[in-house]
Order: structure tokens, then C-alpha cells, then sequence
């Protein structure tokens, strides 16, 4: 068996500006559904409870009717890709 150590880019000295928050929340919506059309298209419909067998998942419904911990999870998600962006040397702006 193969040991995998994930190796991430270091972003724990980075912090995002206030201003990216309107970006963040945008891209964490555009994440949710991207999620969500994948899994349409995938024969996936919503359920009020998950079930593998039947396609079934509650979470398949706009960004706007998640639960916080479900939006936080994207947020999270974009945040830390921002996050490694900066680290890598790129700088986020509004044109």
C-alpha cells in the first residue's frame, strides 16, 4: 500500500483583501452549480435525504436555499484557490 501525503501550496501566510467578498460569494455560488449540473446530468435529482441508490440529494437546490454550513463549505473551497493564486504570485484585481 502506497502512502499519499498531499502537498499543498502554502497559503497560511495569506490573507484576502474585504473587497474580494462579492467574489468569493459569486464563485462560491458558480461552485454549487457547477456541482449541482454535474450531478443533473448525472441522473441525480433533489431528495430530501441523500440516496446513492435512488439518485437522490438535498443539496441538488439553488445556492440561495442551502443550509450555511453547505454555502460555507464552497466559500471555503473558493477561498483557499484565491488564496493559493496569491501564493503562487498572482495578484486577484477587478478590471
Amino acid at each position: 500500500m502506497r502512502t499519499y501525503k498531499p502537498q499543498m501550496i502554502d497559503t497560511t501566510q495569506i490573507e484576502l483583501s474585504t473587497d474580494l467578498q462579492e467574489l468569493i460569494e459569486r464563485l462560491a455560488e458558480n461552485n454549487h452549480d457547477h456541482w449541482a449540473r454535474k450531478r443533473i446530468e448525472e441522473g441525480w435529482r433533489y431528495g430530501p435525504e441523500r440516496n446513492d441508490s435512488y439518485k437522490e440529494h438535498p443539496d441538488l437546490v439553488p445556492y440561495a436555499e442551502l443550509s450555511e454550513s453547505e454555502k460555507a463549505y464552497d466559500r471555503n473551497t473558493v477561498i483557499e484557490v484565491l488564496k493559493a493564486i496569491i501564493a503562487l504570485g498572482y495578484d486577484i484585481k477587478r478590471t
